[in-house]
C-alpha cells in the first residue's frame, strides 16, 4: 500500500483495501460501486476498457468492507439478482434513462436501473423520490468510460450532498467518481484503489482546476 495522490481533499492511496489498507477506515461514511458478485464480463469490443474488475466473483469483497467499517453509514451499489448488504434500511433505484446492459435476450424488456444500497443513519437533506434518473457515462464517445462501472458525477454528487458530515471513503474508488464529487462539495475522502492504472486516472481527474461534471 502506497499513498498515491493527495490534495486539500482528496487522499488516494494504491492498494487493497482489505489487506494493504487500513486508513480508509478512520472515515465517516462510505459511498463505493463495491465489486459486489456479478462477475460482470463485458463482450464489447473496446480497445481500452478493461472487461471484469477485480472481486465481482462472489459478494465477498462487498461483505468484508462493510463489517470492516463497523455499521458506520454507507451508500452501496448493488443488483437485485445478489442479495442485498445486511443492514440495508432501504433501497435507491438509479434510473439509467434506458441505457444499461441487453439482460435476457428471450424478454421484451432490457434492464435500465441499478440499486444503491442506504446502510446507517444520519442521512440529511430534502427528502425527495427514491428514483434517481441520471444519464450513464457513454462508453464509446470522446471523453467516455474509462472504467467499466464508472459513475456519473452528478449521481455521485447529489448521493454524498445527503450523506453525514464527515470524511467520505471509497474503499473500491475506480476511476474516482466518488472522489471529484466529493472534492466538487468541498468535502475529504479517502480512495483505495487496486489497479495502478485507475489510481493514475484518478489522480489526474482530482488534478483539475476546473470541476469534472461531465466526463464522468
Amino acid at each position: 500500500m502506497s499513498l498515491y495522490y493527495q490534495d486539500d481533499h482528496v487522499t488516494l492511496y494504491h492498494g487493497d483495501c482489505l489487506k494493504d489498507s487500513r486508513e480508509w477506515l478512520a472515515a465517516d461514511v462510505m459511498v463505493s460501486d463495491v465489486p459486489y458478485g456479478v462477475d460482470y464480463n463485458s463482450g464489447a469490443r473496446r480497445d481500452t476498457l478493461a472487461r471484469s474488475i477485480a472481486g465481482d466473483k462472489d459478494t465477498g469483497a462487498r461483505d468484508d468492507a462493510l463489517s470492516a467499517f463497523a455499521g458506520k453509514p454507507a451508500l452501496i451499489f448493488g443488483t437485485w439478482r445478489i442479495p442485498r448488504p445486511l443492514g440495508t434500511r432501504q433501497v435507491l433505484v438509479w434510473d439509467t434513462k434506458g441505457a444499461l446492459g441487453m439482460g435476457a435476450m428471450d424478454l421484451p424488456w432490457k434492464p435500465a436501473h441499478q440499486e444503491v444500497y442506504v446502510i446507517g443513519s444520519g442521512f440529511t437533506g430534502k427528502r425527495t423520490t427514491d428514483v434517481l434518473t441520471y444519464a450513464p457515462v457513454q462508453s464509446m464517445s470522446r471523453n467516455g468510460r474509462e472504467h467499466p462501472h464508472q459513475k456519473p458525477i452528478p449521481l455521485m454528487r447529489d448521493l454524498i450532498a445527503k450523506c453525514p458530515p464527515g470524511v467520505i471513503a471509497d474503499p473500491f474508488a475506480g476511476s474516482g467518481s466518488t472522489l471529484v464529487a466529493a472534492k466538487n462539495l468541498g468535502r475529504k475522502v479517502i480512495g483505495v484503489e487496486l489497479e495502478e492504472h485507475y489510481c493514475e486516472i484518478i489522480a489526474k481527474r482530482c488534478a483539475q482546476d476546473v470541476f469534472d461534471f461531465g466526463a464522468i
